[in-house]
């Protein structure tokens, strides 16, 4: 081979450059770890040395590699065999069947060991949909496992199902006062049910066996194969700090960011990772920003195109399934919903939120905040504007997390300022029939408004919070133009949908932008490094009742083909 023939080519197919015009293509040609030229399948061929590997498209479609800007890798890793059991729908389809998958844990495991899952749903439960007012409880779990203590966190991991046991050995009773943030749902006696919500949860979670960093590491790799196994390159790490349970849903920074910096170090990352540091758990403070950060620093990364902390997370309210989004008018069976930060008061709260984004914002750190209600949301924008007023910061990239009810006024000033939203619409997908009863329909049409936020002007990247979701970019895509649900089909707001360019901007170029990297990955262009995503079909005009179906026949990183059917 010639020292200048590409080592890779791509040719004969739909090559979506997803750069500024949205250019089509034929082919990518690749050197070593970038990109070296997109043209015609005549000037592709052209370009090839004795030996240079050519791989026939046959109209196929080739994507950047696909970033998935709000993954929990550690926990998504966590969250599977063998380290956790799948208590999530389709795995399970009522109590019954997550007491037999308990049951059967239990019946290998030694007594007062811990059972743990993940993602269990009401909304997808036999029981809970056929007996109003029945959910998930302690008793159900007393029945198969009297004597070891059990943790299923739900599929949002803002609710814990704890049995007796568990509860014992937390030291949980009538008289345990819910911490700032959290809940405790008791009986009509007082005793708890096993329900913990929100910053409640931590009583359980805190005592979870922690996982070593050998764990984590195999954890890690086993989730990057998957995601390889996706077309995803890229994916932003959302949480890893004293602010985590420092179990399995969290991370302690110090075992989590080593099991990345042995990873990268050891040359076995295959995919970038950018991540925000969790300064401060669910209903913590100013205070707990401040000393978080000054624990944390910032950690150094051998290779900032492999792992780079960019940011801070904190949590500013709940989720809107479990009604603990702070929304401006009420649910329909009442309440507000509220903060889920540290005062006694709810303008004690905004204020205490506000300082938590100034310290970040002023120490140098992009902020991602989790916010979901409407008025939860317009309270964070406001204090990203006041934060970058009183010390201007050129080109803070700050976001919105989630941004469910995220209204006008608030697009217009993120927009402004250069923010972003980050918005989940496999969860849409997931949850827009239930969020009918739990929001009003007009409310739930509206969730998640992402052509509002487009045509405002507002940057909109797309993820999928895995382990809430599936990190699945391709439900997420056909979601985004549909906005139909899983359950029914039955279409929810669709004034908000939007075309196929947008939402693979919110996989690509968007998510690229949100890691400040954007002039060097996120489209497939002379000089980008060279992750890319190959499908099975051409996608371009493909109904998009079938994208989710599309399989991902290749996937190169950084110029070397990591996955292939």
């Amino acid at each position: 081979m010639t020292e200048s023939a590409p080592t890779l080519i791509l040719t004969g197919g739909q090559v979506l450059t997803v750069d500024r015009d949205f250019t089509v293509a034929e082919g990518v040609a690749v050197r070593d770890r970038a990109i070296v030229a997109v043209g015609s399948d005549a000037e592709m061929r052209a370009l090839a040395g004795p030996g240079t590997r050519v791989v026939e498209l046959d109209g196929r479609t080739v994507l950047p590699g696909i970033n998935d800007s709000h993954l929990h890798g550690a926990a998504y890793g966590m969250t599977k065999p063998p380290f956790a059991l799948d208590v999530g729908h389709p795995a399970v389809g009522s109590i019954a069947d997550i007491t037999a998958l308990v049951g059967g844990a239990v019946s290998a495991a030694p007594p007062g060991e811990w059972i743990v899952g993940l993602g269990w749903d009401a909304g997808y439960l036999t029981e809970c949909l056929t007996a109003p007012g029945r959910f998930p409880h302690r008793r159900d779990l007393d029945a198969v496992a009297p004597d070891n203590p059990v943790c299923l966190t739900d599929f949002s991991a803002h609710m814990v199902w704890a049995n007796t046991a568990a509860l014992r050995v937390c030291g949980i009773d009538a008289d345990t006062a819910a911490p700032d943030g959290g809940v405790i749902d008791t009986d009509p006696d007082g005793k708890p049910t096993g329900i913990l919500r929100e910053a409640a949860q931590r009583l359980v979670q805190s005592a979870l066996p922690t996982p070593t960093v050998a764990q984590r590491r195999q954890a890690i790799e086993g989730v990057i194969r998957e995601l390889h196994s996706r077309g995803i390159t890229s994916y932003t790490e959302p949480g890893l700090g004293p602010g985590g349970t420092g179990t399995l849903f969290g991370g302690l920074s110090t075992d989590n960011w080593t099991a990345y910096a042995d990873l990268a170090a050891a040359g076995d990352l295959q995919a970038r990772v950018s991540v925000l540091l969790l300064p401060a758990p669910m209903g913590g403070s100013a205070d707990d920003v401040r000393k978080g950060l000054a624990e944390l620093r910032r950690p150094e990364s051998a290779d900032p195109r492999l792992l780079n902390v960019i940011g801070v997370k904190i949590f500013a309210d709940g989720v809107p399934p479990n009604r603990t989004a702070w929304m401006n008018d009420p649910y329909p069976d009442g309440g507000h919903g509220a903060l889920c930060v540290h005062g006694e008061s709810p303008a004690l709260q905004v204020e205490e939120l506000r300082e938590m984004i100034r310290i970040a914002h002023e120490a140098g750190f992009q902020l991602g905040v989790h916010v979901t209600g409407d008025r939860a949301i317009d309270t964070v924008v406001d204090a990203f504007v006041a934060a970058d007023e009183a010390a201007p910061r050129p080109d803070a990239r700050h976001y919105v997390i989630h941004g469910d009810f995220i209204g006008a006024d608030s697009l217009t000033k993120l927009a402004a300022h250069g923010y972003g939203v980050n918005m989940n619409p496999g969860i849409k997908w997931t949850i827009s029939d239930l969020m009918d009863e739990i929001v009003g329909p007009q409310r739930s049409a509206y969730q998640w408004p992402v052509r509002s936020a487009i045509d405002a002007g507002v940057r909109v990247c797309s993820s999928s919070d895995a382990p809430i979701t599936e990190p699945d970019w391709r439900q997420g895509v056909a979601s985004m133009m549909l906005r139909e649900s899983k359950a029914s089909g039955q279409r929810s707001g669709p004034e908000q949908c939007v075309d196929l360019a947008s939402a693979l901007r919110a996989y690509t170029v968007n998510a690229a932008w949100q890691d400040f990297a954007d002039d060097w990955k996120g489209t497939i262009e002379p000089g980008k490094v060279a992750d890319l995503c190959v499908l099975d079909r051409p996608l371009l005009h493909l109904d998009p009742h079938d994208i989710s179906q599309v399989e991902v026949a290749l996937t190169v990183f950084d110029g070397r083909v990591v996955h292939e059917r």
